[in-house]
């Protein structure tokens, strides 16, 4: 596999790749630099906020869900217009919205974290049919949060401990089930454990902040595959393309000036990715 700069556009913080699966069409944030950037073709676009913005998720065409610092909101890309949909820890100002992604039944799981990586400053949410609530508290930095194929399952990891849970989720609404358990401890490595993506036969791809790489992991935790990247702090990847075969990774420059330590990365990979899900207002 031959990794390629898909955007030398220098994320200071890059993170949240977004598939579209409508528009086939790639978005993703500099979170320092406050920032959506999107490429369509050979054209790249990019929007600015007044605060830091992280994830997003896909609820139409041409709508999106934004999580900032301050709130998870609706996105009109034709408009450009932002609508409150609830605040997230708005009255601290301490924190703000990190990894996040849309689950199976339309719900939004969202992590926050300390600007400065405050130990268990953040937590872990879900925005589900108007309602947010708190799922996993004292969070340092909320990471890799992905979903199984079948349903089964939720994983997420504090990066700060290193340890990728397992949680099971109830087949009607999603809601999580009993205690986590740990998929994949990973709290002895030198590197951080990252955001992270499930593809079509449940392995876990894995970006790994300070190896930079990717690593595919198997449903028992096996090795299958790693993909070195160019630059040491990968932050998070996503699949996407016509077949969802196509790899895209984001990467930080913060702390680094040499290129090409910023850049978002495509890898055409084996595997197959699954469809985002919608996101269900």
């Amino acid at each position: 596999m031959t990794v390629e700069i898909f955007s030398s556009v220098p994320c200071k913080l890059g993170e949240g790749p977004l598939w579209h699966p409508v528009r086939n069409q790639l978005f993703w944030f500099d979170i320092l630099g406050q920032k959506m950037i999107s490429k369509e073709g050979d054209a790249e676009r990019t929007w600015q906020f007044d605060e830091c913005h992280s994830a997003a998720g896909w609820v139409d065409r041409d709508t999106l869900l934004l999580a900032s610092e301050t709130g998870l909101w609706q996105f009109d890309l034709l408009t450009e217009k932002r609508t409150l949909l609830c605040p997230l820890e708005a009255d601290n100002p301490t924190t703000r919205s990190n990894d996040g992604r849309a689950d199976p039944w339309g719900g939004f799981w969202i992590g926050t974290m300390g600007f400065n990586a405050d130990p268990k400053a953040g937590a872990i949410y879900r925005f589900y049919r108007g309602e947010l609530r708190q799922l996993v508290p004292d969070v340092t930095i909320s990471n890799a949060i992905c979903f199984a194929p079948d349903r089964s399952c939720a994983y997420y990891v504090d990066t700060e401990v290193g340890r990728i849970m397992r949680q099971s989720l109830a087949a009607e609404d999603g809601w999580p089930e009993g205690d986590p358990t740990v998929f994949l401890d990973l709290s002895a490595e030198d590197f951080g454990v990252d955001g992270a993506v499930v593809d079509r036969h449940g392995n876990l791809w894995n970006a790994q902040w300070g190896a930079g790489r990717v690593v595919c992991y198997d449903p028992n935790g096996a090795v299958l595959e790693t993909i070195s990247l160019p630059t040491p702090q990968t932050t998070c990847p996503a699949f996407g393309g016509t077949t969802l075969s196509t790899l895209y990774i984001t990467s930080a420059a913060d702390g680094i000036d040499v290129a090409p330590a910023g850049c978002t990365f495509v890898v055409t990979t084996g595997a197959s990715g699954q469809p985002e899900h919608p996101v269900i207002l």
